[in-house]
């Protein structure tokens, strides 16, 4: 007979097996990004004649940082627009779009629910709460995006000026970085990628399924068929 705690435990991994298993392979991935980019700046400072550095002092570099920023960067541009746009975007077919000419759910007023007992905090208070909050997964993606944004040109900046100067060139300054085409190559290279990403799952979401993914339409569903269900 399972105890209270096993049972906790079984429920907290029903509830949550999504969030851990993804967040389990985003620390993977980075620290082998970590392993690998460690390798690679001690390789370069070995071909140029300088020391080594620990794998500590790896992860506070310019090297590390630079490459890890520029990627969040463009997942957090790509996921803000793309909620943003599907408020007001469609697909026909597309187990990504609401349906094309019904009303949805997510377009209800939320202001008809305040009195609702498990309504949300800001949804009982309205006014300026409310408006934060019917905007507040857009906001905090656009938020991430900044933030990466900033630390990647800062960081990439760091990088450069180590590259050039070990080169016998001239550092930039954060807007000379910020306006150069080596900042905004880096920049553009993840993000096109990123939104052929979404077009991909928006458009073969039409005529391919997967059993069992909310991403998807039903097996059985008709290609025209447009949203989850």
């Amino acid at each position: 007979m399972l105890d209270v705690s096993e049972v906790n435990v079984k429920r907290f991994w029903r509830d949550n097996s999504l969030s851990i298993v993804v967040g389990a392979i985003f620390l993977l991935l980075w620290v082998g990004q970590s392993l690998v980019g460690f390798f690679v700046l001690n390789d370069d400072r070995h071909d140029h004649g300088g020391p080594p550095v620990t794998y500590g002092r790896y992860l506070t570099t310019a090297h590390f940082w630079e490459a890890t920023t520029e990627n969040w960067e463009s997942e957090f541009l790509q996921m803000g627009s793309y909620i943003l746009l599907t408020v007001w975007l469609k697909q026909k077919g597309s187990a990504e779009s609401k349906k094309v000419d019904e009303e949805e759910p997510v377009d209800e007023d939320p202001r008809a629910y305040r009195d609702r007992p498990d309504a949300p905090g800001p949804v009982k208070r309205g006014g300026l709460a409310l408006t934060v909050y019917q905007n507040s997964l857009c906001l905090a993606f656009f938020t991430m995006f900044a933030a990466s944004f900033v630390l990647h040109a800062w960081s990439g900046m760091e990088e450069f000026n180590q590259e050039t100067l070990a080169h016998g060139g001239q550092a930039v300054t954060f807007g000379g970085f910020l306006t150069s085409s080596t900042f905004w190559f880096q920049s553009l290279q993840n993000w096109q990628s990123e939104f052929l990403a979404v077009v991909s799952i928006v458009v073969l979401s039409i005529w391919l399924r997967q059993k069992g993914s909310p991403e998807s339409k039903p097996v059985a569903a008709p290609h025209a068929a447009t949203g989850e269900s």
